[in-house]
């Protein structure tokens, strides 16, 4: 007889659900939070499930691993679909979603996420510190500029990365005029940005994605952490719309407006907010950067300067921004060149 397992895990506990192929229940149990309890309670039972599913959290990622490592057949499924049904039932318990999980397995209506590789998720540490890392250093950058104001010291902006020693001789400067302001002067480090580059300058493998279009180490990275597996880029449809998956999970994003259809409305409205939105944020700078930095004049540019002539400097970003999104994952994919002139693509 063929067995399925629903495994509804809570930080101390978790409940386990055996059903056969008919549905009525074999075996169930509550277990403690881990991997070990778990492959334990089938061995006791001399239960081989044929599939053990649970749901996306804060410890599926940790769960989906060790427990596949220990020659369990688990998936990890969507949290939001799995709430419609479990949802259903009047009353809810751990035992009863366990249950429900275990049904929803032999049913097969599952709704699978992919769960990061260890090296992705290392990767996407780094990137999450250096997003943090650069809050750390323009949040006082900012506070600096606004106390200043106030004695009539007016500091000039900072466009572009070299340039920021310009800000720490202007705060000296009225540092040596007033010095109350030496208190508040900070020491600022670009230790984020070079702590990236060199991750990317020593990580294996073609660095094509960020040769050409502007879009620099950081989103190149992003990217590998949201689709570190080639094959999964082979099936692309649906990535980064608002599908029933969850942020942790889902794959590289691509800006889409959001839109309302029912009956004769039809309404698309602004970019979705569904995804990372670091990501996102890398993506238009990346955009920015093609269209102001990029001295070189690729068609990818030249049409986004016309766009921007039409709608405005920032929906050609976000549209730029877009095409980015789709052209780094297939140049990572085919392993080709970004090809800067409509020639070399003739």
């Amino acid at each position: 007889m063929k067995h399925y397992a629903g495994l509804d895990v809570s930080l101390k506990e978790i409940s386990i659900c055996v059903v056969g192929e008919t549905g009525a229940v074999q075996a169930r149990k509550t277990v403690a939070c881990d991997p070990a309890a778990v492959t334990r309670f089938f061995a006791g039972k001399r239960i081989a499930p044929v599939l053990a599913i649970h749901e996306s959290g804060q410890l599926s990622i940790w769960l989906q691993r060790s427990l596949s490592d220990l020659g369990l057949a688990v998936t990890c499924v969507d949290a939001r679909g799995a709430h419609k049904v479990l949802s259903a039932r009047l009353n809810k318990s751990d035992a009863a979603d366990a249950e429900r999980l275990a049904q929803l397995a032999r049913t097969g209506w599952i709704m699978p996420v992919h769960v990061r590789s260890l090296d992705a998720d290392r990767l996407r540490t780094l990137i999450g510190a250096r997003d943090r890392l650069l809050r750390l250093r323009n949040d006082p950058e900012r506070h600096v500029r606004g106390i200043l104001k106030t004695a009539r010291i007016r500091m000039t902006g900072i466009h572009q990365g070299r340039l920021r020693q310009s800000f720490r001789d202007q705060l000296a400067e009225a540092a040596s005029r007033e010095p109350v302001f030496g208190v508040i002067g900070l020491r600022l480090h670009d230790s984020p940005r070079h702590a990236v580059l060199g991750r990317c300058r020593d990580r294996q493998g073609p660095a094509r994605p960020r040769q050409g279009v502007g879009a620099g180490p950081a989103p190149d990275d992003r990217s590998r952490c949201r689709s570190d597996c080639r094959a999964q880029l082979h099936r692309r449809r649906g990535q980064g719309r608002p599908v029933r998956q969850v942020r942790k999970h889902r794959r590289i994003p691509r800006p889409h407006p959001r839109r309302y259809q029912s009956g004769e409305t039809d309404c698309q409205g602004r970019i979705s907010k569904c995804g990372d939105a670091a990501m996102r944020s890398l993506l238009f700078e990346a955009a920015t950067s093609l269209m102001c930095r990029v001295k070189r004049f690729p068609p990818l540019k030249a049409w986004a300067l016309r766009l921007a002539a039409r709608k405005g400097a920032k929906r050609a970003r976000v549209a730029v921004a877009r095409k980015i999104a789709v052209l780094m994952p297939t140049l990572w994919k085919t392993g080709a060149d970004f090809r800067w002139t409509a020639e070399a693509a003739a």
